[in-house]
Formats: C-alpha cells, sequence, structure tokens
C-alpha cells in the first residue's frame, strides 16, 4: 500500500495541480469542471490557495524535490501579495482570477487555514516573512475572532460579526462550529511545531480542554458539529469524516504539545471517536458520509475516505491488538484506487460517489473546497507513517 500510494502522489497528484499553476496571475487556477475543462477566469478561494500551498511545502519535504519547493513559493507569493488584506489585516475568503478582491469576508476558519499554509512554507523554505505572516494571523484571531466561549466563526472586512453562511449546512446557521474549531486547532499545531511559541502553545491546551468538555459528546460517542453562542449543540448529526479527521489531528497535537496530562486526557477520546466510526459508519470497504436525525447519507465522498485511511492507520498505531483498524484502512485504498480516483487522463480525484462507487454528481474536479489538501495529505501521512503490512 505505501509504494502504491507514494507512486500515485508522484505520479498522478502532484502533475495534476502543477499544471494549474497560473504563471500569468498567480497562485493556481480556481475551477476545473467535470469535464476536465479549466477555467482560467474563475475565482481563486483563498482557502484553496493556502490549501495548495501547504500541499506542496510538504510535499517538498517528504520527497526533498526543488521543484515542489518552487511551487510551494508560488503559492505563497500569491497568499502574500492577493489573499491578505494589506490594509485592515487578515486573510479574504476569495480573490478573482486577477488576484483582486472578490469576497471581502474574513472568517476564522480561512484565517487558520493560512496559518497552517504559512507555517509549513516556513518550515520548508525558512522564509522568516512567513512565519512572521503566520503569527500576525494568531493574534487576529486571538483579539477578533473570540468571545470569552470560544472561536466566532465569520466577519466583514473590519472583524465585525456576520451570520456564518460559510460553514453551516444541514438548514442551520451556527453561531460556532466543530470545524472551525478543529482546523484552528490544527493550525496551531503546525505553527506551535514550527515556532514553539508560548502563547500558541497556551491556546492549544485550551482547544483540548474545549473539544473534552464542550464538543466531545461521551454518551453518543461523537463529536457535536453546529452550536449557538453558548456552545449548546443545535442539530442531531454525527459526522463520521469529521470525527476520524478529528481523532489522528488530536494525536498529532498531543505529541507536538508533548505534555504527558494532555496526551492522557485525549487518548480515551480518540479511541472513542476511531472506535464508533469503524462500529457504525466503515462497511467493510468505505465510510458512510455522515448521518442527520438518524439518517444516513451513504454517498462516499473524497475527504472522508482520505481521513478515514488515516485515521483508522493512527488507530492501528496507537493499539496495533486492532488488526482490523489495518485492514480497514487497507480496504479503504481499493476503494479509492477503484472507484474515487478518476481514471480519465489529467484527472485526479473525483468529488464522490455513491455507496456502489459510481460516481453519479457530475461535481467539479476542482473548486474552492476541492483541494490536494485531504488526498494529498492522505499520501503523505501513509509514507510518512510507513507501517509495515
Amino acid at each position: 500500500m505505501v509504494e502504491e500510494i507514494r507512486s500515485h502522489l508522484t505520479d498522478r497528484i502532484i502533475p495534476f495541480w502543477r499544471k494549474l499553476r497560473d504563471d500569468a496571475n498567480g497562485g493556481y487556477f480556481g475551477y476545473v469542471g467535470y469535464d476536465l475543462k479549466v477555467d482560467e477566469k474563475a475565482v481563486k478561494g483563498c482557502i484553496l490557495n493556502s490549501r495548495i500551498t501547504w500541499f506542496f511545502s510538504n510535499a517538498y519535504m517528504v520527497l526533498k524535490d526543488e521543484l515542489l519547493l518552487a511551487e510551494a513559493k508560488h503559492g505563497y507569493e500569491f497568499m502574500k501579495k492577493h489573499c491578505v488584506d494589506q490594509e485592515k489585516g487578515g486573510v479574504y475568503w476569495s480573490v478573482r482570477y486577477d488576484g483582486t478582491p472578490e469576497d471581502i469576508t474574513k472568517h476564522t476558519y480561512n484565517q487558520a487555514f493560512s496559518i497552517y499554509a504559512l507555517s509549513s512554507y516556513y518550515n520548508a523554505s525558512k522564509d522568516e516573512s512567513a512565519l512572521k505572516m503566520a503569527m500576525e494571523l494568531f493574534h487576529i484571531i486571538e483579539s477578533s475572532c473570540m468571545d470569552e466561549i470560544g472561536y466566532k466563526e465569520a466577519f466583514d472586512r473590519e472583524f465585525r460579526e456576520i451570520e456564518n453562511d460559510k460553514l453551516s449546512e444541514n438548514g442551520v446557521i451556527a453561531d460556532k462550529t466543530m470545524n472551525t474549531l478543529l482546523h484552528v486547532f490544527e493550525a496551531y499545531t503546525e505553527l506551535y511545531r514550527v515556532s514553539g511559541d508560548e502563547a500558541v502553545g497556551k491556546r492549544l491546551m485550551w482547544i483540548l480542554d474545549t473539544i473534552a468538555e464542550k464538543i466531545y459528546n461521551p454518551e453518543l460517542h461523537r463529536q457535536e458539529v453546529f452550536f449557538d453562542r453558548e456552545m449548546r449543540s443545535i442539530l442531531d448529526l454525527h459526522s463520521y469524516g469529521h470525527d476520524i479527521e478529528t481523532a489522528w489531528l488530536v494525536r498529532r497535537g498531543t505529541d507536538v504539545l508533548g505534555d504527558k496530562a494532555y496526551e492522557d486526557k485525549m487518548l480515551p477520546i480518540i479511541l472513542d471517536l476511531t472506535s464508533q466510526v469503524y462500529k457504525t459508519a466503515f462497511d467493510g470497504s468505505s465510510l458512510a458520509n455522515e448521518c442527520e436525525k438518524g439518517v444516513v447519507d451513504e454517498n462516499r465522498i473524497w475527504w472522508v475516505q482520505a481521513e478515514a485511511l488515516i485515521g483508522f492507520l493512527n488507530g492501528y498505531q496507537l493499539d496495533p491488538a486492532r488488526t482490523e483498524y489495518l485492514e480497514a484502512a487497507r480496504a479503504e485504498w481499493d476503494f479509492i484506487k477503484e472507484h474515487l480516483i478518476d481514471k480519465r487522463p489529467g484527472s485526479e480525484w473525483f468529488w464522490d460517489v455513491n455507496k456502489a462507487g459510481e460516481a453519479v454528481s457530475g461535481k467539479p474536479i476542482v473548486e474552492p473546497w476541492k483541494c490536494p489538501y485531504h488526498n494529498g495529505r492522505m499520501c503523505l501521512e501513509v509514507i510518512k507513517r510507513n507501517v509495515k503490512e
């Protein structure tokens, strides 16, 4: 599995994203339709660009190919010049194809992914300006995107709070979300790893406490997803993909933090989330998407399968007696190979397929949310973990 995934990374994923480089206007083209036609005038999501920058930075650190570092630098230069609001601070939601602002919403989720990308780019390049930008965004989140309970979500250009329509789904508008908190944690983990900044470390501890005490539901063995302002859950929803992603990202965070008390506190939650997802959502080959009010969405989403593979691998590494987790990771890779990887020349992964593995939705191959962050990261994690089969 490891060598197959390495080959998939180097032969399919990396070439696909390199060819989307926009040398005329910077960054990477923001849309490829199901028909594989590139829209060179499409909006460029700042999340998309930060995730691509993160991906090439980490691919360089694993594969040591200087061409990958050049791609990461290309993404970083676009972030620095166009995605960051030079006057008001923070990162826009999206820009036009030429880099001019398109949606000037400032979202905590978006600030977090920029920190994630900038921290990794700094680690790859040792460019101090990237770390400086990451720390500036950290202080913006902490000073402008919080209340006394947790992280707020959406803001206008001046960081006045607005409705959180971008990270709300399933018919609700959430004041706070598990998703944003998780990715602030992920970004801060990377920032702390490369900077060792004490303030970042303290916020990691605070987020872990919040996950354990307000997000994680021990009775239902899951995380709650959408919350009101006081962090009360507002929807009966089990997001299988987020739970298995959280399991391994929290473990990564406690490893980076290096605090035994937090390792001990979070390990039972990590194991419980992994076990519950395996029991309730995995059918022996792939993972269902989510369960809302008892109704399961059986579609197989690209990012959910990628996170499931890493999460099950992580569960096996934490408890090698649970060999079923290793078998589940292998089965996920078989499903991905057979059904999610688009076999058409010059393509990448489908957005989703149905339970039978058929691509039916016709969703784009690239758009502001569809990027190499999940599947590319899956490949990099498998290579780094190098689990012997």
